[in-house]
């Protein structure tokens, strides 16, 4: 398996822009934070977070990604099971269902880390420290904002998982707050 600085200088080499690094962090860290949660393997998880988006500057269409992230990993070495989890957490469009605990927090996570940020983004201090699920679920009302995230994803993806929505907000703001500098958030 490579390692977590073999996989961020893979990651870099096809995504330069800030966004979708810092976003890359996000996923890697709640991946990371859910694993711990569940006695899986850390590493494993975070690698799959830090490069379930390894395709989206050079191909970010729907009928690419995350295909071509898929082909772009199975090339480089990693594993088939690692590649099966990257092309289920775009499942609409790969048609490669969650199966596995990992798969089905990918899927769910990688959609409400970003809704999550964009909710601290908001807020006076920007920051995740001090941010609560009820805040979170009263942005979630408001269809107009975060309109790119989708949260029929979140739902079902909470649904595959058995776990509550407000229970997957409130552990991703604490998986989230220990690297909330390294996601463009805080003071």
């Amino acid at each position: 398996m490579f390692t977590r600085e073999e996989s961020l200088e893979f990651l870099k080499e096809h995504n330069r822009e800030d966004m979708h690094i810092r976003h890359a962090y996000a996923v890697e860290a709640a991946m990371r934070w859910f694993a711990r949660e569940n006695g899986e393997d850390e590493d494993y998880w975070g690698l799959v977070g830090l490069l379930h988006d390894i395709d989206w500057e050079e191909f970010p269409s729907i009928e690419t990604h995350p295909m071509k992230g898929g082909e772009m990993l199975r090339e480089k070495g990693y594993p088939e099971d690692f590649v099966h989890a990257v092309l289920a957490h775009g499942w609409e469009y790969s048609g490669i269902r969650p199966e596995t605990l990992c798969e089905k927090y990918l899927y769910t996570i990688d959609e409400l880390t970003g809704f999550i940020t964009a909710v601290a983004l908001v807020r006076p201090s920007r920051s995740l420290q001090d941010l609560e699920t009820k805040s979170v679920k009263k942005k979630w009302k408001d269809k107009a904002f975060a309109r790119g995230v989708n949260r029929e994803v979140i739902e079902k993806g909470s649904e595959l998982l058995g776990i509550p929505i407000e229970t997957l907000i409130e552990k991703t703001i604490l998986a989230l707050r220990p690297v909330e500098k390294e996601i463009g958030l805080g003071s």
